[in-house]
């Protein structure tokens, strides 16, 4: 009784119409066996009439047997519908609904049981992560149903670039995993499979009707090269897809260790830069700006440095990247800037302060708002602050930036275009943003009397800059030759190490105490702990 008690209904209702029917078919037959025989007699030998109560019975019988039979179709239909829903069930359970791709979970269950097949078959199993660049940009401009279309195209580019018997799966968003066996002596193979998706995915894409352009970035990881785990092999490969979005995007790159070492040391800085913000370890430096004309200084450019409380003075390339990555760019920006304005509150009037905005903080409605506040609360006069652009910032959003640029000079700021001829150089933006000035990348200054490119590239921007009355500044000056040249050209403005290293708050007040450049303060100030080669430079 008990067991009977913990099967199914159905499963009960089962047994019970199974016991019916084989009743009522034995009963049929003893019963039927009786009628038919007394039926003969009566007919053929003269016996007595078959008994009314046995063609009854054997009515009933018939019945029974009928009402048995059709319990039991509708209880094996039954069965099936629940198989194939059970069937179903797991699928879904198993696959991505919308490529048919493994996904995550059965990724790694189905990748561990080939990883022992490549340990049984002295093989490797390769793990490939696949992850497409700008996907969200999809999204936002067309919509996720397009989005949804170009995700389904692109697995079926995978699936036609990858072996008949590889795992595909895929792991959430536009990230894609692929796993196969190779003859580790042959890596090669593993790489011509990651160039062939590299370069499909790169193909034009349509979807709702629209040309969609995107690329892949690809990480590769192998189990023979220290993965013993699936696990494992997949956090390889996914730190190695995110070495190929490093590197440029649209590539694939293999996992090796240094990659999991520089994941640490980022991970590390993203976290001491989440409190170093706040705590001001990220500090301006001030790098001079010279009038080439006259010699004269006339401001600064301030740049970050954060000096880390145990690792010393770390450069702005190792962190600005990750502050933009993490959301924290605009607040390390403002920082950086409001310890600017107060210490060079005291300055003479002339000198000019220069501050680097990042592509992102062009996206923030509310920046003009923010830097308001900043001279507001520091109490630096506009006029003496100038904001420096790249064309990059301009490109997501024209409008936008045309409104912020606009509030921006609407309080008396000036706005410079940075790196002028890396990017797109586009005549068009000088003209739909109010720019004050021109910045002439370093790389095009520090060769122009090495490469007659270079100067050609240059003395077009000077002269272009005459033709829209706009001054030109030339970053990366090393040498008085270098210098002259500049000056030949036309140039009016310069900065770089020629001049000197960029100077900490105390070495540039120094140097303007020197030059008698602030105001209220006495010609010499006491000596500060500077090096003899750093105040050497700094005059």
């Amino acid at each position: 009784m008990a067991d009977n008690a913990h099967k199914p209904k159905s499963a009960r209702r089962d047994m019970t119409s199974g016991a019916i029917t084989v009743a009522a078919i034995l009963l049929f037959v003893g019963t039927g066996s009786s009628a038919l025989s007394s039926a003969v007699k009566y007919y053929f030998a003269a016996g007595d009439p078959t008994d009314r109560t046995l063609v009854i019975a054997l009515l009933l019988n018939v019945a029974l047997i009928l009402i048995g039979w059709r319990r039991h179709n509708e209880l094996r239909r039954e069965v099936e519908v629940r198989t194939a829903a059970e069937e179903r069930a797991q699928l879904l359970a198993a696959r991505d609904p919308l490529t048919g791709f493994l996904n995550r979970r059965s990724l790694a269950e189905e990748g561990a049981a080939l990883l022992v097949q490549a340990e049984r078959r002295q093989k490797a199993l390769a793990m490939l992560m696949l992850d497409l660049d700008h996907f969200k940009t999809i999204n936002d401009m067309h919509g996720h149903a397009t989005g949804d279309g170009l995700l389904r195209l692109v697995s079926e580019e995978i699936g036609r670039a990858m072996p008949s018997v590889a795992l595909m799966g895929r792991l959430g968003g536009d990230e894609f995993a692929c796993a196969f066996l190779f003859d580790p002596a042959h890596p090669d193979t593993v790489e011509r499979i990651a160039e062939r998706l590299v370069s499909r995915v790169a193909q034009p894409f349509v979807s709702d009707g629209l040309q969609l352009q995107i690329s892949a970035s690809i990480g590769i990881a192998r189990t023979d090269h220290g993965c013993a785990s699936i696990d494992a092999l997949m956090r390889s490969a996914d730190i190695a897809m995110y070495a190929a979005k490093n590197a440029g995007r649209n590539r694939f790159a293999w996992f090796d260790q240094s990659m999991e070492r520089e994941l640490k040391a980022r991970n590390e800085l993203e976290v001491g830069l989440r409190t170093a913000i706040p705590r001001q370890e990220i500090v301006p430096y001030f790098e001079q700006q010279i009038d080439l004309s006259t010699g004269r200084l006339f401001g600064f450019e301030v740049l970050a440095r954060w000096e880390h409380p145990t690792r010393g003075l770390i450069p702005p390339e190792k962190f600005i990247s990750i502050a933009e990555d993490i959301g924290m760019i605009s607040d390390l920006s403002l920082s950086v800037m409001r310890q600017a304005c107060l210490i060079a509150k005291d300055w003479e009037q002339s000198l000019s302060l220069s501050v680097n905005i990042s592509p992102l903080q062009l996206k923030d409605p509310w920046l003009a708002q923010k830097i308001v506040k900043v001279l507001t609360e520091t109490g630096f006069p506009a006029s003496r602050l100038e904001l420096e652009i790249t064309e990059v910032a301009l490109f997501d959003n024209l409008a936008l930036a045309q409104s912020i640029v606009g509030s921006i000079k609407n309080q008396g700021i000036r706005i410079a275009l940075d790196d002028f001829g890396t990017g797109y150089s586009s005549l068009a933006h000088l003209r739909a943003l109010p720019f004050d000035r021109i910045k002439i990348d370093r790389s095009f200054v520090g060769s122009i009397n090495v490469n007659a490119e270079s100067a050609a590239i240059v003395n077009a921007i000077v002269r272009l800059g005459e033709s829209l009355n706009l001054p030109i500044t030339a970053e990366g000056i090393e040498d008085a030759a270098i210098e002259d040249r500049l000056r030949a050209m036309g140039c009016s403005k310069g900065q770089g190490y020629l001049y000197g290293r960029p100077l900490t708050a105390a070495n540039a007040r120094r140097l303007l105490a020197e030059k008698r450049l602030l105001r209220n303060a006495p010609a010499k100030t006491p000596d500060l702990d500077v090096s003899d080669d750093e105040a050497r430079k700094a005059g």
